[in-house]
């Protein structure tokens, strides 16, 4: 094993490196592979990077085999995609984009047909639109709904973007076994026999290649603090950034075997998945405690996701509109309540304390943005047209305001709905006399100012009638009534089992 006090001897005497040999190999001759699988044939690498010491591993690697090649050899692009979900714990943004900067100004001073690039989840799938728009519950190992719009699909799209001009390509990991027994088996079952590469778990036409998946840990950091980054600069800000802890890199995911990142130094800050964020923790503990905010923020999201608060913060009824129950339960035991998203009201209070932890950071980051303003467009979007409770009252610009009313965003004027928080409040007024929920007429009033100006009003019934359908009693009568079904459903098969029976028991056997 290589201590950290070893591995900084080797900044002092880099020609060590032509002697270094990682899991029983000599560097030297994984090289030599790199090189002969890059001018093998024609087909464009695409390296995942996610700034942690794997994927900077791999690119070093990389870089080191290119730098060896005469120059008519380096005919085929080399692609670096670092994923950027725009909730990255904030000190891994700037050593990532530290360093795909300086790979795409090295790569253009030495003529290497490298480059480098960040890819970002669609505006309409980022975190904060999900969850504070759409009204998402904070993701569980359970409902880990994240990962993959946040990380696959970004991903994915660069991968298949580049193989509808290619053909083929080959996607570069900085994967190990010995990260989990699960990751393990994955990479094995994947593994093309004969060769050094593997198939992509989900994309047609990629290939995978892992250079180091036989290192362990230390390896790593012995290579990475044996000699200067081979394209500029040092690793040192990287050690630094994991220095005092034992946790991981978040690696660049492509399929949903990928376990959380949220014990991670490299994960999102928001990571609720895990119930203790101990790489924010590290960070703070490390002398960074400007983003103590951001942890207690994100323990607010952990506190809202969990089972015995699902009342207080989450909708009775699913986004669908309809109360549901986990049909998993046999028997007549009473059957779990499937709760909805968010509460309104609640998501209004994520949105204000969100960017009261904006605008606190920036009293030391004033470039710090927590979540963009084209996301809060979106999000204003999703209230004013929400399925259950519709915003009628325009609340995000006024929660805006208040938090900065210094600074102005220029509002999309069509997205102000049609109706006004008067509007709300009248039907509020009409509804309690007449015991109707005042989200029913406000749907109905909705779905008739979209036929408006149509020549043929096609399919205005049906959608009024869908409307209708929708589970608006209180929740108690909801209960009620499924349970009086299910009691009805559940006594006519036993009394059809019993029929069964009777006819099979009068047979002469």
């Amino acid at each position: 094993m290589t201590s950290q006090k070893e591995v900084f001897l080797y900044d002092d005497h880099p020609s060590l490196i032509q002697e270094l040999a990682f899991a029983g190999r000599p560097l030297a001759d994984l090289i030599y592979e790199i090189q002969e699988l890059y001018t093998s044939d024609s087909r464009p690498w695409i390296i995942g990077f996610s700034g942690g010491k794997d994927s900077t591993t791999v690119v070093s690697l990389v870089v080191s085999a290119l730098q060896q090649l005469p120059i008519e050899s380096l005919k085929k692009p080399v692609f670096i995609v670092s994923s950027d979900t725009l909730v990255e714990t904030p000190l891994v943004i700037d050593v990532i984009k530290e360093a795909l900067e300086s790979i795409n100004k090295w790569a253009k001073d030495s003529d290497t047909p490298m480059s480098a690039h960040s890819v970002f989840p669609n505006t309409e799938q980022t975190f904060w639109v999900n969850l504070l728009g759409r009204g998402y519950p904070a993701p569980s190992s359970k409902f880990r709904w994240c990962t993959e719009r946040m990380k696959i699909d970004p991903v994915s799209e660069f991968i298949v973007n580049t193989v509808s001009e290619y053909g083929e390509v080959i996607v570069l990991l900085g994967s190990r076994s010995q990260e989990s027994s699960s990751r393990a088996q994955v990479i094995a079952k994947h593994r093309i026999e004969g060769t050094s590469l593997g198939r992509h778990s989900s994309l047609p036409n990629a290939y995978t290649y892992m250079p180091i998946v036989d290192w362990n840990a230390d390896e790593v950091w012995e290579y990475l603090m044996s000699a200067p980054r081979p394209w500029s600069g040092t690793n040192r800000a990287l050690f630094d950034l994991y220095k005092g802890s034992n946790q991981g890199e978040c690696p660049l995911v492509i399929d949903k075997s990928t376990p959380s990142c949220g014990n991670s130094r490299f994960g999102c800050w928001t990571c609720t998945v895990v119930t203790e964020d101990k790489a924010l923790h590290g960070l703070i503990e490390a002398g960074d405690d400007w983003m103590l905010p951001l942890l207690e923020f994100r323990n607010q999201l952990y506190q809202s996701a969990q089972p015995e608060n699902s009342t207080e913060f989450r909708n009775s009824k699913r986004r669908t509109g309809i109360v549901s129950f986990d049909k998993k339960s046999d028997g007549m035991e009473e059957r779990k309540h499937i709760r909805g998203p968010y509460w309104m009201a609640k998501r209004h209070l994520f949105v204000r304390d969100l960017l009261e932890v904006e605008k606190e950071i920036r009293l030391t980051k004033p470039d710090m943005e927590l979540i963009k303003r084209e996301e809060l467009q979106l999000i204003r979007q999703h209230w004013l047209t929400d399925p259950n409770e519709p915003d009628w009252k325009d609340s995000l610009p006024q929660i805006y305001a208040e938090v900065y009313p210094d600074d102005e965003i220029n509002w999309i004027e069509s997205d102000a709905g049609a109706f006004s928080a008067v509007d709300e409040e009248i039907l509020r007024e009409i509804g309690l006399s007449h015991g109707i929920p005042p989200e029913l007429p406000m749907k109905l009033l909705e779905a008739e100012l979209d036929q408006i100006g149509e020549t043929r009003r096609r399919g205005l019934l049906k959608k009024l009638d869908s409307i209708l359908s929708k589970d608006w009693e209180d929740f108690e009568t909801i209960r009620t009534r499924h349970e009086y079904e299910r009691s009805s459903s559940y006594d006519s098969k036993i009394e059809s089992l019993r029929a069964a029976y009777d006819e099979v028991a009068e047979l002469d056997v």
